[in-house]
């Protein structure tokens, strides 16, 4: 294991990757698909199976949704990201790892969820003083895959440079994001296949959050 040099600003996804969260992410893409396709920016032969709620929701907007439709499918989405974050827990070494890391780097939060969701359960678990800014969807122009959460970061503190940043985060998205705002990407849990098939190239990849020490 190597480190990655000049690193002084950490972005971690929140949901899977610091949190264990609750949200019942197959119930909420269904619903918000539902609504879409209703109203008719969803065709029928729409396949939600490589899909998230936020890209549905770019594809919708690509499709012309209108902005309350798409306000509308976001307040489901919020519906979904309270309760499940009512009772949320840490991933296992995520308080040990943030003690370690603060002080020494920015560390923020970039999450597709509201920020009223995000606030509730790092409030919840304890975790929220950790961070230097939290960055909720309402902060970004596009949700990940877009890469627009990274850039908000990103200006919040213009004295780091891309290459002085590092990302964490267990989907996809999270990668896909982090590539495209230039910041090396190390992706956390089981989902190095998955990542693989959508192009996502992590230059590490961690079981335990604890081993993103050997990296910084």
């Amino acid at each position: 294991m190597s480190k990655v040099n000049g690193i002084h600003g950490i972005i971690f996804d929140m949901d899977n990757t610091l949190l264990q969260s609750h949200i019942q992410f197959k119930a909420m893409k269904e619903e918000v698909a539902e609504l879409l396709m209703q109203q008719g920016y969803l065709g029928a032969s729409f396949s939600m199976e490589n899909h998230t709620t936020s890209t549905i929701l770019a594809n919708a907007q690509k499709e012309g949704a209108p902005s309350h439709l798409i306000e509308a499918a976001l307040q489901i989405a919020q519906k979904h990201e309270l309760r499940g974050m009512e009772g949320a827990g840490l991933e296992p070494g995520a308080m040990e790892l943030l003690d370690a890391l603060k002080g020494h780097f920015k560390l923020v939060i970039v999450t597709n969820n509201s920020l009223a969701a995000a606030q509730q359960a790092l409030e919840i678990t304890g975790i929220k003083d950790h961070f230097d800014l939290i960055v909720g969807r309402e902060q970004m122009d596009a949700m990940k895959p877009a890469p627009s959460g990274y850039l908000v970061a990103m200006r919040h503190f213009p004295e780091l440079q891309a290459k002085g940043w590092l990302s964490v985060g267990d989907s996809w998205i999270d990668g896909q994001a982090s590539r495209d705002a230039h910041i090396p990407f190390i992706s956390y849990g089981r989902t190095t296949y998955a990542m693989e098939e959508k192009g996502v190239q992590p230059i590490a990849h961690i079981d335990k959050l604890l081993s993103l020490l050997d990296y910084v």
